[in-house]
């Protein structure tokens, strides 16, 4: 399992790529700074898994002074408890399996990030996404056939909803506003101890994410994005294409957000994730976060896992996930479980990105390449998309573009006007894979076994012929997904 960093966000060096010519839009320094730094925080949370929904079981953990988070999908989440008073619970005969939960991170790859200012861009009156101000530099757009796609009229349906379980999304950003429907949005981050440092010492606190919100931007709702993680991947998915296009530009958002600005994703909050998107009407699920469960240490959670995403996908949800950025052979790792590469009925996405760049407006070289942080391996990786690669120092970095969350504490800069940021990773990935089942969800219905094998019957077969360790079945081809291409 991939715990949360001792050293955080503030830590990261963030290195910028320069402007090519003044009338480029200008890269800024995202001066990282958070307002807490934490180490190895702990949850204070425990998972079940239930046999029976036990009425008493909310009075008997109130009653050892703790109390019922959420309940659902077979599976619940309590707080407050002491190790004797779990223990007490886990004894309960409604109880099938009661085990702590764990914190893990967004698995980002070591990487630079680019930040650039798009203020002042107006978008033709006619705008389709190729308009937008960073197309030149959206490589992988074109890469996947996204282009020919839009041009055949395939744009999204406003009736397909992807949830997008991350950081939150900025639901004011120009290339998100009116997509993302926040009567279904939600915070499930909840509350948790932190350790923290005040005046030398080791403090624990409380930590919340919505009041973290609330301190900053009081008019935003909680599951806006203090990161920029969920509002990339978001508009990878579905955007407006003002900054950057996304696969589609009518796809309607759900910012599920499950992982905090310190980097924080609980486990239980996951899980919960995942069940509130199907219980919610969700039409595809996008995961981009990755980690390792060491089977040893954590084969207790993999039963939650299969629990939740059975749930999910009995009720008509496709599930894609990034497969991982520690460039690991999912393979030859028996004592490994890939979180949520290894959960059933899932899509899991490995990375490509070009090896060079003439400018940062291309043109672009090997635009296939298996991205050098990828995780791979025949028997887990369905496909691969999109997720930028790491070339320097011999060559410069090549990123994905999407709009930079405004409430973003983690990339200040972001907050000061209208911003994109590259950045890549397997979490870069999957979304254009989300974003290509959404529109094959307005064609062929809620169906995860008929998205999926439509998906893997269009692919780009690269690497070895078939399967391949790398690319799965092949790259992400959107236009002949949905027929653009014969």
């Amino acid at each position: 399992m991939r715990h949360a960093p001792a050293a955080l966000l503030g830590a990261l060096i963030w290195s910028l790529s320069a402007c090519v010519d003044s009338a480029a839009p200008t890269t800024q320094s995202p001066n990282a700074s958070i307002g807490l730094a934490a180490t190895e925080p702990g949850i204070g949370r425990y998972i079940l898994l239930l046999r029976a929904p036990g009425g008493a079981l909310a009075e008997d953990v109130a009653a050892l002074g703790g109390r019922i988070d959420w309940m659902a999908g077979g599976m619940a989440a309590l707080s407050g408890l002491d190790e004797s008073g779990a223990e007490r619970i886990g004894r309960r005969s409604e109880v099938r399996l009661l085990v702590p939960d764990e914190a893990l991170s967004l698995d980002l790859p070591p990487n630079a990030l680019d930040v650039i200012s798009v203020d002042g861009f107006q978008p033709q009156a006619s705008a389709t996404p190729s308009s937008s101000a960073l197309y030149a530099r959206q490589w992988n757009m074109r890469a996947i056939g996204a282009d020919m796609a839009w041009a055949a009229g395939a744009l999204g349906s406003p009736v397909v909803t992807t949830f997008i379980l991350d950081s939150g999304i900025d639901y004011e950003h120009v290339d998100l506003l009116g997509l993302v429907d926040e009567r279904r949005s939600i915070d499930l981050t909840g509350s948790f101890p932190v350790v923290t440092t005040i005046a030398g010492r080791p403090v624990v606190v409380t930590f919340t994410e919505a009041d973290t919100v609330a301190r900053y931007f009081p008019a935003r709702k909680p599951f806006t994005d203090l990161f920029f993680h969920g509002t990339h991947v978001a508009a990878t998915v579905s955007s407006n294409a003002i900054v950057a296009a996304g696969v589609t530009s009518r796809t309607r958002l759900v910012a599920v957000k499950v992982c905090t600005y310190i980097d924080v994703c609980p486990f239980s909050s996951v899980l919960r994730g995942v069940i509130h998107a199907a219980d919610n009407g969700a039409d595809v699920i996008n995961l981009s976060l990755g980690g390792t469960l060491h089977k040893r240490a954590n084969g207790l959670l993999v039963h939650f896992v299969t629990q939740a995403f059975t749930y999910a996908r009995a009720r008509g949800v496709t599930i894609v996930v990034a497969a991982g950025n520690d460039g690991a052979d999912l393979d030859h790792d028996g004592a490994a479980y890939s979180a949520y590469c290894d959960a059933p009925g899932v899509i899991c996405t490995a990375a490509t990105g070009p090896t060079n760049q003439a400018s940062p407006d291309g043109p672009f070289t090997n635009v296939d390449a298996s991205a050098s942080y990828s995780n791979f391996g025949r028997s887990t990786i369905d496909l691969a998309a999109p997720g930028g690669n790491i070339n320097a120092p011999v060559a410069p970095n090549t990123f994905v573009y999407a709009g930079c969350s405004q409430t973003s504490l983690v990339v200040p800069v972001c907050r000061t006007g209208v911003f994109a940021i590259g950045s890549l990773g397997t979490s870069m990935a999957a979304p254009h894979v989300s974003g290509a089942a959404s529109l094959l969800v307005s064609r062929f219905g809620r169906n995860p076994a008929v998205i999926d094998a439509r998906l893997q019957r269009t692919l780009d077969d690269l690497g070895r012929p078939g399967a391949d360790p790398r690319y799965g079945k092949g790259r992400l081809n959107v236009a002949r997904a949905i027929s653009a291409l014969p």
